[in-house]
């Protein structure tokens, strides 16, 4: 797998570093509130299970599943592979997501969970990429903002492969463009 990333974008101290400060600023704002984190499958799996071992208060956890249909790399249309039969109405929602790009993904999400009626409605993206997004969504909590470059590991992925490096690489774009 290494021989395929062009670049270490965020190192594994780095990405522990700003998982702490995150998890610092979420116990802040949610500390009373016994939050439902909502983990968007597959590849919040990482970062959610670093982040809310951060969190020293109540919460509960759950998982949606989304699928995004199109060609190659680009994002198409959104739909639910996996609810969570759980009611939250009255409840403070906070997304976990890998990254935020086109925002399609979350856009759908924020809106289906807004159904349900609960108190809030937050999200906490570990990487942001501003200049991909297609819609007008932002997310609360960011780890960092990052170039428009295919960004694999900590849970990111290129056909199913590269998640579980324990760093942020960008990947050669001979890997993706084959």
């Amino acid at each position: 797998m290494e021989q395929d990333i062009a670049t270490t974008l965020l190192t594994q101290e780095q990405i522990q570093s700003r998982v702490r400060e995150l998890g610092a600023q979420i116990t802040r704002d949610y500390r009373d509130k016994d939050p439902i984190i909502v983990g968007i499958l597959r590849g919040c799996f990482i970062f959610m299970a670093d982040l809310v071992r951060e969190l020293p208060f109540p919460c509960t956890l759950e998982f949606l599943a989304v699928s995004s249909y199109g060609q190659g790399t680009t994002s198409g249309e959104v739909c639910l592979t996996r609810d969570f039969p759980m009611p939250i109405e009255g409840r403070h929602i906070l997304i976990l997501e890998d990254i935020l790009d086109s925002g399609r993904t979350l856009d759908y999400v924020v809106r289906l969970l807004r159904q349900r009626n609960p108190a809030s409605v937050e999200i906490c993206a570990f990487l942001d990429k501003p200049e991909r997004r297609k819609v007008d969504i932002q997310a609360r909590y960011i780890g960092y903002q990052v170039p428009d470059a295919f960004v694999v590991g900590y849970g990111l992925d290129y056909a199913d492969k590269y998640r579980n490096l324990p760093y942020i690489g960008i990947l050669k774009p001979e890997i993706y463009n084959t």
